[in-house]
């Protein structure tokens, strides 16, 4: 499921979002990279991430090959604040996946790209396909395969910027009780290998339960687990303050 921001979402979101310094500059970019080159930031994750891509859009900073979802948010904003950075985003995330589905496209999707900040949002399908889809993987599973993918992204891009972004639901849709307290299990799992990683950790859950308490659920995730547009724009602004240099 995929919900378009509208024009007047898109530009409130970025226009919150343009006056912050979100990345490094061009200079703590990798050692390895040509003069004049900038800082290649990547979002790899499942279809809240994803937000409908063209996946036949593979240049940076293409409207299309962002998607419509909270990557495009953050592009967005920091291209009209640092011009001069030559700063490149790209989205890899794909609708559906789990960490195992991650590993299998690691190469291609996530070590040839070489970025400088990475940022990784998946979980929620880990659990969701065990619901309906036959999937068996259990917390441990998680955490394991998890922890050995950043474990393999630190030894390939030893400088890399790990960005961690909590797994979240809301109550509401496809959310009910059989969700816990199984999933809480994993968020808590996401953020012992966001430690282990020496990566940033960007906590989700609380914030979206609070904001449940001002909107009903849906406001946020229509279906509990798929941002709206003013969702989305609450992990921009997340993902920003956690991105802060």
């Amino acid at each position: 499921m995929t919900h378009e921001l509208t024009r007047r979402d898109f530009v409130t979101a970025a226009g919150a979002l343009a006056g912050a310094a979100l990345l490094p500059t061009a200079a703590t970019a990798h050692r390895s990279r040509s003069r004049g080159e900038g800082t290649v930031v990547l979002f790899q994750g499942d279809s809240i991430t994803d937000g409908g891509r063209n996946r036949a859009a593979s240049e940076p900073n293409q409207p299309g090959a962002l998607g419509t979802s909270y990557p495009l948010l953050v592009a967005a904003a920091a291209l009209a604040a640092h011009p001069d950075r030559a700063l490149r985003f790209y989205n890899r995330g794909v609708s559906g996946n789990k960490v195992p589905d991650l590993e299998q496209r690691w190469t291609a999707d996530t070590l040839d790209l070489k970025p400088d900040v990475l940022s990784i949002l998946v979980g929620v399908n880990d659990f969701w396909h065990k619901l309906g889809r036959g999937y068996t993987g259990t917390i441990e599973d998680y955490e394991h395969q998890y922890a050995a993918l950043l474990d393999e992204t630190r030894r390939a891009l030893p400088e890399v910027r790990l960005i961690v972004l909590e797994p979240f639901v809301l109550r509401c849709g496809a959310v009910d009780d059989r969700w816990f307290p199984e999933f809480d299990q994993r968020r808590a799992a996401a953020e012992r290998v966001a430690q282990q990683a020496r990566a940033t950790f960007v906590p989700l859950q609380s914030v979206f339960d609070d904001l449940a308490r001002r909107a009903a659920p849906q406001y946020w995730a229509a279906d509990g687990v798929h941002p709206t547009p003013a969702g989305h724009a609450v992990i921009a602004e997340r993902w920003r303050r956690a991105a802060h240099l």
